[in-house]
């Protein structure tokens, strides 16, 4: 008896030949799918819930799961508002009240913030943040210079490929670029810092080897030949260099300008409201 109330239910839920159409504009009769004490859940509060081109069986089981859902937080939400004490009651309306005034200030604040922000950062900017507080700092992971290439055996011209990436010819490492696509995977920029993690996964050698600078470290294994370069070394708590914090210095100085103009539209807000004897301290 059970299994065919749903199946009646879901064939009032696709009652038209194209249930997901919402392109029609001809108003269409509320289909009610359940109700329990005097609430409703209708066909067009769930429709927009199904996926396209899903087919009946699995529609059917989906159906039940949102009509399952929705029963019960209506009966939790009954059976709480039954069991609330006044107290609570009060607590609870505070709570949203906090909340609603919390969410329109915040709200408020960050449209003001996306009008008026100066985004803008120049390098003097970075550089004198970065000088004044270079000591915070610190590096947490270790950082190297490093070049590394990894490709398969079956390259063809492997010799050639080991000579140009050991040149420090600046003719070479242009003609090392121009066999990327040979490259299963490649970092040819050895002049920018990254964290040794990266190179650690996607190279076998291990962590002591690489945190040593080396000109060349070449290794084989069944994925193919691996070639590794390292330039220079940053351990952990040493000072991180000011390119490799630029983005994050960058972030706390627009944090700092968001809060020093959240305090300037605070302190305009209450002048004003004073002036014009809103707001008055008896």
């Amino acid at each position: 008896m059970k299994q065919s109330y749903i199946w009646i239910l879901v064939c009032v839920f696709f009652s038209s030949c194209d249930y997901f159409d919402l392109q029609k504009k001809e108003p269409v009769k509320k289909d009610v799918i359940a109700s329990i004490y005097n609430e409703e859940l209708v066909k067009e509060d769930i429709q927009n819930l199904f996926p396209k081109n899903i087919s009946k069986e699995d529609s059917l089981v989906l159906l039940r799961s949102i009509i399952t859902s929705w029963a019960t937080q209506k009966l939790l939400l009954k059976k709480a508002e039954e069991n609330s004490t006044l107290e609570n009651n009060k607590e609870i309306n505070k709570l949203v009240s906090d909340y609603r005034k919390s969410l329109l200030i915040n709200n408020y604040k960050e449209r003001l913030i996306k009008q008026q922000l100066d985004t803008v950062i120049s390098e003097e900017e970075v550089d004198e943040y970065y000088n004044t507080n270079s000591l915070n700092f610190r590096l947490n992971e270790e950082l190297v210079k490093a070049r590394y290439v990894h490709f398969g055996n079956d390259v063809v011209d492997k010799d050639d490929i080991i000579q140009l990436f050991r040149s420090m010819n600046q003719e070479d490492l242009e003609a090392l670029e121009q066999q990327q696509l040979s490259f299963k995977s490649y970092q040819l920029n050895d002049s920018i810092w990254v964290p040794l993690e990266n190179v650690l996964l996607k190279t076998p050698f291990s962590k002591e080897k690489l945190l040593k600078k080396t000109k060349y470290l070449q290794k084989e294994d069944s994925l193919g030949l691996y070639l590794v370069a390292v330039k220079d070394v940053l351990l952990r708590n040493q000072i991180a260099p000011k390119n490799y914090i630029t983005p994050t210095i960058k972030q706390m100085i627009l944090h700092k300008r968001k809060l020093e103009l959240i305090r300037e539209i605070e302190k305009i807000i209450l002048k004003d409201a004073t002036q014009n004897k809103s707001f008055k301290v008896y």
